[in-house]
């Protein structure tokens, strides 16, 4: 059985995540920790307690998720005996990307932490709140070319593209706030229901080149090393074991598209992998994996008798 470790996205944050992995495990309190010092900032009593205003905040949801995927892998090593090269391959959705790196040792947990500090900060500075936004469009006509058609119709008022290639029945737009208003309206035209995303900037769109500008200012400097495990990357559904290719493809992620949909599929189909494992908060990449592959098994992992079980079963 060919496995992959997969890592979720901003979103998936709740007050309260990862307080579970602390309590059990002392692997998990350490990362927590290594987190707060690296910061400088009590996260982890955000994470535990809230507000759910703070932690939804992109500067404080970033590093947070990550925290606890890093959590979730440290206590997989060394409790359970898994280590990342139990997979055959790592993959996250946007800011998960990160993590899974992080997770197989391509950039220190410190770095990484910091890392997605300024990159939630500078996606926050990119665009005026309210001047941009993002939008689901869902149903079973939904479909990548679908979307295309009403972001194109979009960019009359402004920039608009496809954001996120999630899964058939799934896929997000972002840009312009005038731009993406216009998009919906064509969107429901062509079939598809239109859900407009409560997201503080328009992320994975042209209006993020300023933030993508810090990040490849940020990520120059910073230690990259070849990961224990290959990761496929969201702007290349591709895998890469290269660390100069990482920290460009993490550049062109800010304005590129997740292509979500197209890394599963490669992983399911040439990866051949048959199960995938979802370390961190939430589970909703495993429920995208059953619908892309649904002859793959996809487990989410985030409570402490989640890991017990996955360790047995391997």
């Amino acid at each position: 059985m060919s496995l992959a470790f997969i890592f979720p996205g901003q979103g998936s944050q709740a007050v309260g995540m990862g307080a579970d992995l602390a309590e059990a495990f002392a692997p998990a309190r350490e990362v927590f920790q290594e987190v707060d010092d690296a910061l400088g900032q009590n996260l982890s009593k955000l994470m535990r307690e809230g507000p759910e205003g703070d932690l939804t905040l992109t500067e404080n949801a970033q590093p947070a998720l990550m925290a606890v995927s890093l959590a979730v892998m440290r206590t997989l090593e060394r409790e359970f005996g898994v280590p990342v090269e139990k997979a055959g391959f790592v993959a996250g959705h946007s800011l998960g990307e990160y993590s899974a790196l992080a997770a197989a040792g391509a950039i220190s947990l410190a770095d990484t932490a910091r890392l997605l500090k300024l990159r939630g900060q500078a996606m926050q500075r990119a665009v005026p709140v309210g001047a941009g936004a993002m939008a689901s469009l869902i149903g079973p006509k939904t479909d990548v070319a679908l979307a295309e058609q009403a972001a194109e119709a979009g960019a009359a008022a402004g920039v608009c593209v496809v954001a996120n290639d999630n899964n058939q029945g799934n896929v997000v737009i972002s840009g312009a706030k005038a731009a993406v208003d216009l998009a919906i309206e064509k969107a429901k035209e062509l079939g598809a229901r239109a859900i407009p995303l409560n997201v503080s900037a328009p992320f994975h769109c042209p209006l993020m080149q300023p933030a993508a500008d810090e990040m490849a200012q940020a990520l120059a400097g910073a230690a990259i090393s070849a990961p224990r495990a290959p990761l496929v990357a969201n702007v290349t559904a591709r895998p890469t074991l290269d660390p100069e290719e990482i920290r460009r493809l993490l550049v062109e992620q800010v304005t590129g598209r997740v292509r979500w949909r197209e890394s599963m599929i490669w992983l399911a189909g040439e990866g051949g992998v048959t199960r995938f494992a979802e370390a961190g908060a939430g589970k909703v990449l495993s429920g995208m994996a059953k619908r892309i592959a649904p002859d793959a098994e996809a487990t989410p992992l985030n409570a402490p008798a989640d890991l017990e079980a996955f360790a047995k079963s391997l």
